[in-house]
């Protein structure tokens, strides 16, 4: 399927394509969004968040690049902004609270983007890493692509994408004991 086929030409104009976009990359998009949160609750409002903005500023989009690249950039962003959010409510509670409180930082094992790796595997991440490696190994992203949706440059991206595999090898060579316990 050609993903820029499905971009209409306002979101006014044909409500049907916007709604066939929807389920198109909803799926993912709730994955990606799950995998970076770490629950489900918040990856939801993330995807919300980005199929308005999406829907609101359709008129932006340059036609000349991929929209999946497009909307996944939004994606992350929205992410990152529920895991600004997060640390910002969790600073006021340790304020009042004397215990820390501990949120999760990775995808459930029963996600669906760590289906194929043991569980706790992506914990060992950070999220740039973790990012990285999902859009390369799940949705065959290019380095050029997860530059756009990383905001960095296409070698640092190669470089997180580097760090995440080396760390994941030399977790499975080093620590047999680590597949057991999976």
């Amino acid at each position: 399927m050609d993903q820029n086929t499905f971009v209409p030409g306002g979101p006014e104009e044909n409500r049907a394509a916007f709604r066939t976009l929807f389920d198109a990359y909803s799926p993912a998009a709730m994955a990606m969004a799950v995998n970076i949160l770490g629950n489900r609750a918040d990856a939801e409002d993330a995807c919300q968040e980005t199929f308005i903005q999406v829907y609101r500023h359709l008129d932006h989009f340059d036609s000349r690049r991929s929209f999946k690249t497009w909307f996944t950039a939004i994606l992350y962003r929205r992410c990152f902004d529920q895991l600004r959010r997060r640390r910002r409510s969790l600073a006021l509670l340790r304020k009042v609270e004397s215990d820390p409180v501990v949120l999760p930082t990775a995808a459930p094992a029963s996600s669906p983007a760590n289906r194929s790796l043991p569980a706790g595997l992506l914990d060992r991440l950070n999220a740039k890493e973790r990012t990285a490696l999902c859009l390369w190994a799940n949705d065959g992203y290019t380095a050029g692509e997860i530059s756009e949706v990383l905001r960095c440059t296409p070698g640092t991206a190669r470089v997180y994408l580097f760090q995440a595999r080396k760390k994941i090898k030399k977790l499975l060579e080093k620590d047999h004991d680590f597949l057991q316990r999976c």
